[in-house]
């Protein structure tokens, strides 16, 4: 059986049918077979078949999930934890949700990046059209009216001679990075990989930190809904994601608090790893008996945070490239204009 890798987006769609499929009463074994039949993708068909096989031979969906080496590790885990503790539906309905709002931040992550990418290299081709092609007809129109450009246009006619010169190099550039730019978008692993290590250098401040609460805090839940002890959900979540060392020793003040027998909502407020307000309404929610409820809301709070914070950057950033490019068109553009009027003007 051929391994795939299984993006998030399927994980999720996954976790959510076996967990629907538990809650309509129908066993996993036959399950599995429904969802083998209607799936397209002759890969993943084969791969759903062959675990229906392994569980009507009497395997736990764990055990087949884990020897058809296509499911991340800690899915195989949260799986079995939720067998142990008879959350099986619980545990599938958690990983479902975790896994379509890891999905929603890295499609947001993702259009936050290439949008100001494309505009950017889009305003740099048309100051290189402006300087490359259109001031040298300028330059041309001069030496018929027997003058010269002078000062920031002559300056800048020499740049874009210089860049005439280079054009096959600046175009492999451009086209390495256009290949980035279309690898980054489409490749998971790619941008899972540099979100790993922008978190490692930066992840305790800024928008990095506010998604790095966002996915701990979604991990967590999925931990605590599985069945998880508070301890264990704890551990679990300090290893779904890489962070920065002083995150991490957040993390591990935390789990060092609830080791010693203080609350989780106290510990997490002591170790600053999720606001005040939040950590209150944890513990309320504890209280009332409602706490994996009240975590899943804490998550979905700060994912909302985190992508109200990305928005905005996105919408700083975007204005920004628009009026220094137009800025430097208009440069362009006046520092041949002007001198050419006031030569027409002598001539008149």
């Amino acid at each position: 059986m051929k391994k795939m890798n299984l993006s998030n987006d399927y994980l999720s769609a996954f976790c959510l049918q076996i967990s629907l499929l538990l809650h309509a009463g129908i066993s996993i074994g036959d399950g599995l077979h429904m969802l083998s039949e209607d799936e397209e993708d002759p890969r993943a068909k084969e791969i759903l078949i062959a675990m229906s096989e392994q569980v009507d031979d009497g395997y736990q969906i764990s055990e087949a999930m884990e020897q058809s080496g296509c499911f991340p590790d800690y899915v195989v885990f949260m799986t079995r934890t939720g067998e142990e503790t008879g959350r099986t539906e619980s545990a599938f309905k958690a990983l479902s949700d975790y896994y379509e709002d890891q999905r929603k931040l890295s499609d947001r992550i993702r259009s936050a990046l290439l949008y100001p990418v494309i505009l950017l290299i889009l305003m740099l081709l048309i100051i290189g059209v402006l300087l490359i092609r259109v001031l040298p007809i300028f330059h041309t129109v001069y030496r018929q009216l027997g003058g010269s450009m002078t000062g920031i246009g002559a300056g800048l006619l020499q740049l874009g001679n210089v860049l005439r010169a280079a054009l096959p190099v600046i175009g492999v550039v451009m086209g390495a990075v256009v290949l980035l730019v279309l690898v980054f978008y489409f490749s998971d692993s790619l941008r899972a990989k540099l979100t790993g290590s922008l978190k490692r250098r930066f992840g305790d401040r800024g928008i990095l930190r506010k998604i790095g609460m966002a996915r701990f805090a979604s991990a967590l839940s999925m931990g605590m809904m599985s069945g998880l002890a508070i301890e264990d959900a704890m551990r679990t979540a300090m290893s779904f994601h890489e962070e920065s060392e002083k995150v991490k020793a957040g993390y591990e003040k935390c789990l060092d608090c609830l080791e010693q027998g203080e609350p989780l909502a106290d510990s997490l407020k002591n170790a600053e790893v999720f606001p005040s307000l939040y950590c209150r309404m944890l513990s309320l929610g504890i209280k009332s008996g409602a706490g994996d409820d009240i975590m899943a809301e804490i998550a979905r709070r700060l994912e909302d945070d985190a992508t109200r914070s990305i928005d905005g950057a996105v919408g700083r950033i975007e204005p920004t490239i628009v009026i220094v490019t137009s800025i430097l068109v208009g440069v362009i553009l006046l520092s041949v204009m002007i001198p050419l009027m006031n030569i027409m003007a002598s001539i008149g």
